[in-house]
């Protein structure tokens, strides 16, 4: 089969590998459609910046370069494993692409395994990867999609989990009002989910003219946190009182510190995104105002059926943000990706 085999840094090559079984409790997949996400341009323009080391044997799983790409993904169920009975073949679904963490650890204790030092995922440190042709996993961790949610749709419930997981985060009530920072991908989950939750009353700050136009489209209120007033667009949202939630989606300094001075008082802003630089931060704003900085990282497996039923209740509109490439394209896709293209790529697989 075909399958974009990561072999090191900028390094990314669709070969020829041989096709998976399913071992017992598995299912194995006919792959529809992957996309591609921030932690990809991570592997591919900085593996060095990445928690674990992708020349040696990862601890739990014994993965190693070079490493199938690719998390998020829907597929077919062709062919199940020896006691698979939840799961049929010809079943449509979605990956929860976390397969292992150690269990042990504090976060694994806390339930949070995606903050687990060994945590395991397909497409990064797991065997295999939704870009390719087929791939293997555990049963259980296939999310069968219902009538109405289609394999592309069903590509998107990844990272679509991601902001739903930082809205829940964000503890936002419904009726209350919110700032995004950042109109990629994860800023457009963050919006959906918080038009899913009842909270209208929703700014977007996002300084590339091409988002703004994807989000306006869409039917979000956009501002250019650069040559507009981002403290006016959220005085005139909220009446002058500041929003009661805030997510990052942005992983600029800059954000993050336009995002805390937008908070009313005991409002929270959720950290949903990668940050490669530091920065300053001014502690008082929270003092004074009793607002809250808190973190966001993965989903919890009731949250990506939260988005399915979602999906299915046609709260998500893929129109003009979602564009289709092919495997052969992916490095292509992932350079665009890093010059600033809008919206979401989907690799078209089968």
């Amino acid at each position: 089969m075909k399958a974009a085999l990561f072999h090191g840094k900028e390094d990314l090559r669709v070969e020829e590998v041989p096709e998976p079984r399913p071992g017992p409790g598995q299912v194995k997949l006919r792959n529809a459609f992957a996309g591609i996400c921030g932690s990809d341009l991570h592997f591919f323009f900085h593996p060095e910046s990445l928690p674990f080391d992708l020349d040696q044997p990862h601890p739990l799983t014994g993965a190693t370069l070079p490493q199938i790409l690719g998390h998020e993904f829907s597929g077919t169920v062709v062919e199940v494993g020896e006691g698979v009975t939840d799961v049929k073949v010809g079943d449509l679904g979605a990956v929860y692409p976390l397969a292992v963490s150690c269990g042990r650890c504090g976060a694994c204790r806390k339930g949070l395994p995606f903050s687990c030092r060994l945590m395991g995922s397909l497409g990064s440190n797991v065997e295999g990867g939704g870009l390719s042709e087929f791939t293997v996993c555990d049963a259980s961790k296939l999310h069968v999609l219902p009538d109405g949610v289609d394999l592309r749709m069903g590509a998107l419930v990844e990272p679509m989990a991601v902001g739903w997981h930082a809205v829940a985060r964000s503890g936002v009530a419904p009726g209350g009002s919110a700032l995004i920072a950042g109109a990629g991908p994860i800023g457009i989950g963050a919006w959906f989910a918080f038009k899913a939750r009842g909270v209208e009353r929703v700014l977007v700050s996002e300084p590339s003219a091409d988002r703004r136009a994807l989000m306006t489209a869409l039917g979000a209120r956009v501002v250019d946190p650069v040559g507009e007033d981002l403290a006016a667009a959220v005085a005139e949202l909220t009446d002058g009182d500041g929003v009661d939630a805030a997510v990052d989606a942005a992983g600029a300094g800059a954000a993050v510190a336009s995002a805390v001075a937008a908070l009313a008082p005991g409002g929270r802003l959720v950290v949903a995104a990668l940050h490669e630089q530091s920065m300053e931060f001014q502690p008082t704003q929270l003092m004074m105002g009793e607002r809250e900085v808190v973190g966001a990282v993965g989903y919890r497996p009731e949250e990506f059926d939260a988005v399915i039923a979602a999906m299915a209740d046609g709260v998500y509109d893929t129109t003009g943000w979602v564009q289709e490439r092919s495997l052969e394209g992916v490095v292509d896709a992932l350079h665009a990706l890093r010059g600033g293209v809008g919206g979401k790529i989907l690799l078209r697989l089968g």
